[in-house]
């Protein structure tokens, strides 16, 4: 495969990311790869699915929203990063993405989105319903009970949330919204309204599923909590075909597990879209 560097703009800054061509050409169509929260594009499934997909036909888009790794700099003190972003960004720098790939003869792309990036690809195939299809790698519940287990899992505000909520309730009100807040579990750090962004905004992937009409795989490892991540649940409420699969020996980030979600997301994609089988 080919990989070109590309850049492209928005309202704020600009994000970054990888176009990966197959070296015949794009047979299949393109694939856009959404990376999880505080992620990037050059590690977990945005990586390591690439060489496969190509080797299909497909071209892929894998980059960075706004809102990735957890706190970062370009050419600048300026901070940026997951700790400040928010949902309504992260949906545009999506749709950016879409529009990049279309105005390069890919109109319809495959959505992949991992964690974070599954939700917001829910969001993304609601919005634009001529989607191919749509691969969900432990995507989030989302919505109003999204952080309801946090505290189990020490997971963003864990035990915490009724705390941290009015904390950043009470930065914003003194127009210190960027002020960053520690959490106790993953992502450790955030900005005041952020956080409340957060807790507010994130796309509801239950409520959303019987609104995506295109054929989904949702897959989930057995090391996996099946609350946060409702891949079966999902496939109850899915208003089109969905398969589900469960890797066993299998983490959330897909640890030593990649070669085996590969040839899943792989398989299920040439027989949903009838490609020819690369040899």
């Amino acid at each position: 495969m080919r990989t070109e560097l590309i850049s492209i703009p928005t309202d704020t800054i600009p994000f970054d990311g990888a176009f990966y061509a197959p070296d015949g050409g794009a047979t299949a169509g393109a694939v856009l790869l959404f990376h999880g929260n505080t992620m990037n594009f050059y590690v977990g499934a945005p990586r390591f699915l690439p060489p496969v997909l190509t080797r299909l036909g497909f071209a892929c888009l894998a980059f960075n929203r706004r809102g990735h790794d957890i706190l970062t700099t370009r050419n600048s003190r300026i901070a940026e990063g997951g700790a400040l972003q928010f949902t309504h960004e992260a949906i545009a720098d999506n749709r950016s993405a879409a529009a990049w790939l279309a105005a390069r003869g890919f109109p319809e792309p495959v959505v992949i989105g991992h964690s974070n990036g599954g939700m917001l690809g829910v969001r993304h195939v609601v919005d634009h319903p001529r989607t191919a299809a749509l691969v969900l790698l432990s995507a989030g519940r989302g919505g109003a009970r999204a952080h309801a287990s946090s505290g189990t899992e020490h997971l963003f505000a864990a035990d915490r949330l009724e705390e941290l909520t009015a904390q950043a309730r009470a930065l914003v009100d003194a127009d210190r919204g960027r002020e960053l807040m520690f959490m106790p579990g993953w992502w450790y750090v955030i900005s005041a309204e952020s956080f409340l962004d957060r807790i507010s905004t994130v796309p509801d992937t239950i409520a959303l599923a019987g609104k995506i009409k295109c054929p989904v795989l949702c897959i989930r490892g057995d090391k996996e909590n099946r609350d946060r991540y409702p891949a079966e649940e999902f496939q109850r409420y899915a208003g089109g075909p969905c398969t589900v699969e469960i890797v066993p020996d299998c983490d959330h980030f897909y640890n030593g597990r990649e070669d085996k979600v590969a040839d899943i997301v792989a398989s299920w994609l040439v027989q949903t879209l009838k490609l020819p089988v690369a040899t």
